[in-house]
Parts: structure tokens; C-alpha cells; sequence
């Protein structure tokens, strides 16, 4: 079984840095594509940021210039750096990854979630 596990959320004050962290474990032949979603609520999931396996990277345009995505292929890991947060982004993120097993193929994963509460 193939298990995704967020860490690092937590509450902040606006301006303030927190640094998320996403775990892939199992059976795992390889690791596509890993994203950040987030859900604030009453609201749609979207999406956050997004890194290739070769590290190209994406960002919504709330985030992009306060927010960095970076993967560790060896330990199959994916962290999000968030700077200057503002109370806009408050909600539970996500982690997501396309993950190839050696006997059962591709498929994508998410894990169970971490909420960011940024507010003074």
C-alpha cells in the first residue's frame, strides 16, 4: 500500500513563514508529478503548486513569489515553502503525487490533509 503523510501546518501570524512536508511510502517504483492543493472552507479545492520529477515547477498566481515547491526524488518527499502568508491562506492542505508500484501501475494519491490557520 502507498501512503502520503503531511507535516508542518500549524497556526501563524500574517507575515510569518511555515514549511509543509509530504512523505510518500510503500511499495514505489517511481514518483511522477507531486502537487500542493488546499480547501478553505465553503470553497473548492485548488490547486497550489506543482513540481515535475525533473523539478519544474507551477504556482497559482496567489501564491507565486511567497510560495516554494521543492521534491527530494531519494526520499520521495515533496515541501512547500510559504512566506509572507496572509490570513487568504488559511485552509487544509494537501498533498498529491502521481505514484507508480511495480506491480499495480500508476495512480494518484492524496494525503489526509494539514491545516494552515493564519490569523493575528
Amino acid at each position: 500500500q502507498v501512503q502520503l503523510v503531511e507535516s508542518g501546518g500549524g497556526f501563524v501570524q500574517p507575515g510569518g513563514s511555515l514549511r509543509l512536508s509530504c512523505s510518500a511510502s510503500g511499495s514505489i517504483f517511481h514518483i511522477g508529478p507531486m502537487g500542493w492543493y488546499r480547501q478553505a472552507p465553503g470553497k473548492r479545492r485548488e490547486q497550489v503548486a506543482f513540481i515535475t520529477h525533473r523539478g519544474e515547477t507551477d504556482y497559482a498566481d496567489s501564491v507565486k513569489g511567497r510560495f516554494i515547491i521543492s521534491r527530494d526524488n531519494a526520499k520521495n518527499t515533496v515541501h512547500l515553502q510559504m512566506n509572507s502568508l496572509k490570513s487568504e491562506d488559511t485552509a487544509v492542505y494537501y498533498c498529491d503525487a502521481l505514484i507508480y508500484q511495480y506491480t499495480t501501475g500508476s495512480q494518484n494519491y492524496w494525503g489526509p490533509g494539514t491545516q494552515v490557520t493564519v490569523s493575528s
